[in-house]
């Protein structure tokens, strides 16, 4: 398994591209937006440099990393010599079954198709194929260069051969892969999810503060960032969607988005990617943000 497809250029599509590559993977990225293609190498170089200053990698193996991805904005053209395609797109069914439709009929026979959704079924976006014991979960955490867990979530079909070959390969990127089955959020964010909404809700509910909030979490609990904070990183839209996964998928009300999440996706407050959530970054950083003003 040598020649890797990714779908998707965004933050974890080209971080999943510069993981494979670092490791000696030939990447096609794949995106429709020819400008999130161009955004995307800028990224993984400016990250690779980061390596290279804090001695982790060398300007050789940084100029050969980038040597091993192949930008494409057309599908068909990108996935043509898979062995292995990571569909990395927007946190949206409908999409990821458009999506697995076209790589089931472009991807070669043998190609295992994983996706890197954080909770949408694997055994949903199988069954889209006729290929289920060849579709598996890979789901990298943020930002992925850095962080050594993968989840690899088998859905109903999917064979001990593709699960096999998908630990092997998480691990060849010096990751650590964990199996787990499928069901909605899986294990990561079935856990925490929940965290991030009743923190929400101690804010909506004017407990305390959003700075308050993150500290007890990060000196109380050893969180090296606080949970506001952390939705934040990860898009509150982000956060919106698993959410509403969770709830749909087990109709348990305790999993029922906080009011003041659901008004800020709304009002575009998406967190660090918009500039605003719980903290403004606009005057300041992601490590040293300044807090954001709530009303109820």
């Amino acid at each position: 398994m040598n020649q890797i497809a990714v779908i998707g250029s965004g933050t974890m599509g080209n971080g999943i591209a510069h993981t494979f590559a670092q490791f000696g993977y030939n990447v096609n990225l794949i995106d429709v937006n020819e400008s999130a293609l161009v955004k995307a190498l800028d990224t993984i170089d400016k990250n690779l440099n980061r390596q290279v200053t804090k001695g982790t990698l060398t300007t050789d193996e940084k100029a050969s990393t980038l040597a091993r991805i192949t930008t494409y904005s057309s599908l068909k053209a990108g996935v043509e010599n898979a062995d292995l395609v990571v569909e990395a797109a927007t946190e949206n069914l409908d999409l990821k079954l458009n999506i697995f439709r076209e790589l089931d009929a472009n991807a070669p026979q043998h190609a295992i198709l994983a996706s890197n959704t954080s909770s949408i079924s694997i055994t949903h976006i199988a069954s889209v194929t006729k290929r289920g014991a060849q579709v598996i979960g890979m789901h990298f955490m943020n930002p992925v260069p850095v962080m050594k867990l993968v989840e690899v979530i088998r859905g109903y079909a999917t064979s001990d051969e593709t699960t096999a070959k998908v630990m092997e390969l998480s691990t060849k990127l010096a990751k650590t892969p964990v199996e787990v089955n499928d069901y909605p959020g899986f294990v990561a964010n079935r856990i925490l999810m929940p965290m991030i909404n009743e923190s929400i809700y101690t804010l909506f509910e004017g407990v305390a503060g959003v700075q308050e909030i993150d500290t007890v979490m990060k000196l109380g609990m050893a969180h090296p960032m606080g949970p506001l904070q952390l939705a934040d990183f990860i898009g509150l839209d982000v956060c919106l969607a698993i959410l509403n996964v969770l709830h749909e998928g087990f109709g348990n009300p305790k999993y029922a988005p906080c009011p003041l999440l659901v008004n800020m996706v709304r009002a575009g407050k998406l967190g660090v990617k918009s500039g605003e959530g719980f903290y403004n970054y606009a005057g300041g950083t992601k490590d040293a943000p300044v807090s954001a003003k709530f009303t109820n």
